[in-house]
C-alpha cells in the first residue's frame, strides 16, 4: 500500500542584525520541527536582509550542518516586506509560515497555524495575541498599548473584522501568498497581504496565540537589530486607510455638516426672535426676513463665515469620500482580475 504523503511546510524567517540569537533560536526551531516529522516534511528559508554584523555568515555556517535550512541574502537591508517576498518566492512547501526569529511567538505556534490551515481549508492563519484566548506577556505597556490601537483601528476600517492585523507570524497556502501580488516594502506588508487577500475572497481564519517578550527583553544590548517601533505604529496608522478610506472622508464630512446645521439653526433661531420686531414700509415676508437677518449678521457676523465655510468643507470632503469609494472599487475590481490572470 502507498504511504500517504506528508504534506510539505516551509518556514520563513527574516532578520536583520541578528547575531545575539541567530543560532540558539535556529537550533530550537529545528529541534521542535524535527519531533513534527511524523505529520509534516519541512524546511527552513532564512532571509539575512542585509544584516551588517555576522547574521549572514553564521546563518550559512548553521545551513551547511543543517541540509533542511536554506538562507537568501539580500546585499543590503530591503525592510520587512522585500524580505517576506523573497521569503515567499523561495518556499517550496505546500504551506508557509512565517515566524519571528526572536521567538516572541512560541515554536508551537507552527504546528497550530498548519493544523488550522489543513483543517479549515484556509488560504490566510493569522497568529492574534488579542482575540479571546490570546496572551500578552511581558511587552512594554508603551509598545502594547500602541499596537492594540492600531489593529482597533484597523479593525474599524476593515470590512472583515479580526484582531491582529499587523502581526508577522501568519501561515498561508504557499501557491495563495506566492501569486498575491505584493508591493509594499516595509511593515505595511503586513496589512497589505490582508487586504488584498479579502478583495480575492480568501478565506482568512484567526487563531488565538501567545505573544511574549521575557526571552527578548534580556538581549537588551546584546540585539542590535532596531525595532524601530514608532515607525511600524505610523504604518499601521496609514494602514489603516487601505481598508476603507471613504469611511473617514465620510466621517469627517459628517461632522462638519453636524456643526455647520448647529450654527445654521442657531441662525434661524435668532432671525425669527428678532423677526417681530423688524418693522419695514410694506410689511411683505421676505422684505421683513431679510432685514432680520441682517440685524443678526450685524451682531454675528463670524457665524454666517463659520456656519458657510464649515458647509462647503463638508460637502467637499463628502465628494472626496465618494470619489475614494469609486477609485477603491475600480481598484479592487482591476487587482481582482489581474490575479486571475496571473494564475492562469
Amino acid at each position: 500500500m502507498k504511504e500517504e504523503q506528508k504534506p510539505m511546510v516551509s518556514i520563513v524567517i527574516p532578520g536583520y542584525n541578528e547575531e545575539a540569537l541567530i543560532i540558539p533560536n535556529l537550533t530550537t526551531i529545528c529541534n521542535y520541527m524535527k519531533g513534527l516529522e511524523g505529520k509534516y516534511d519541512w524546511e527552513i528559508v532564512f532571509v539575512n536582509d542585509g544584516s551588517k554584523d555576522q547574521t549572514g555568515k553564521l546563518a550559512d555556517d548553521f545551513a551547511r550542518e543543517n541540509p533542511r535550512v536554506k538562507v537568501c541574502h539580500h546585499i543590503v537591508n530591503l525592510n520587512l516586506g522585500n524580505a517576506l517576498k523573497t521569503g515567499f518566492s523561495n518556499a517550496q512547501g505546500d504551506y508557509t509560515v512565517v515566524l519571528d526569529l526572536d521567538l516572541s511567538y512560541g515554536v508551537e505556534h507552527i504546528e497550530k497555524i498548519v493544523d488550522t490551515l489543513i483543517t479549515t481549508q484556509a488560504h490566510v492563519v493569522i497568529a492574534s495575541p488579542y482575540m479571546k484566548g490570546g496572551k500578552v506577556t511581558a511587552v512594554p505597556f508603551m509598545r502594547a498599548f500602541l499596537s492594540r490601537c492600531v489593529n482597533r483601528f484597523m479593525r474599524l476600517a476593515a470590512q472583515e473584522k479580526f484582531h491582529t492585523y499587523t502581526g508577522m507570524v501568519r501561515g498561508f497556502r504557499t501557491d495563495f501568498i506566492q501569486n498575491l501580488n505584493l508591493k509594499t516594502k516595509d511593515y505595511e506588508v503586513n496589512p497589505e497581504i490582508l487586504y488584498k487577500a479579502m478583495i480575492l475572497r480568501a478565506r482568512i481564519v484567526e487563531v488565538p496565540a501567545h505573544l511574549d517578550w521575557t526571552e527578548q527583553n534580556k538581549l537588551k544590548g546584546k540585539r542590535t537589530s532596531n525595532m524601530r517601533i514608532l515607525k511600524s505604529i505610523f504604518s499601521g496608522l496609514m494602514s489603516g486607510f487601505i481598508f476603507r478610506p471613504y469611511i473617514f472622508f465620510l466621517g469627517a464630512g459628517f461632522l462638519l455638516f453636524l456643526i455647520a446645521l448647529y450654527i445654521i439653526v442657531w441662525i434661524f433661531i435668532n432671525t425669527f426672535n428678532v423677526y417681530p420686531d423688524v418693522v419695514v414700509t410694506g410689511g411683505y415676508f421676505d422684505e421683513r426676513f431679510s432685514q432680520a437677518v441682517s440685524l443678526v449678521f450685524q451682531k454675528r457676523p463670524h457665524s454666517f463665515f463659520v456656519g458657510g465655510f464649515t458647509l462647503l468643507l463638508s460637502f467637499i470632503f463628502f465628494a472626496i469620500g465618494f470619489l475614494s469609494l469609486q477609485n477603491k472599487r475600480y481598484f479592487e475590481e482591476l487587482f481582482h482580475l489581474t490575479s486571475n490572470l496571473k494564475r492562469r
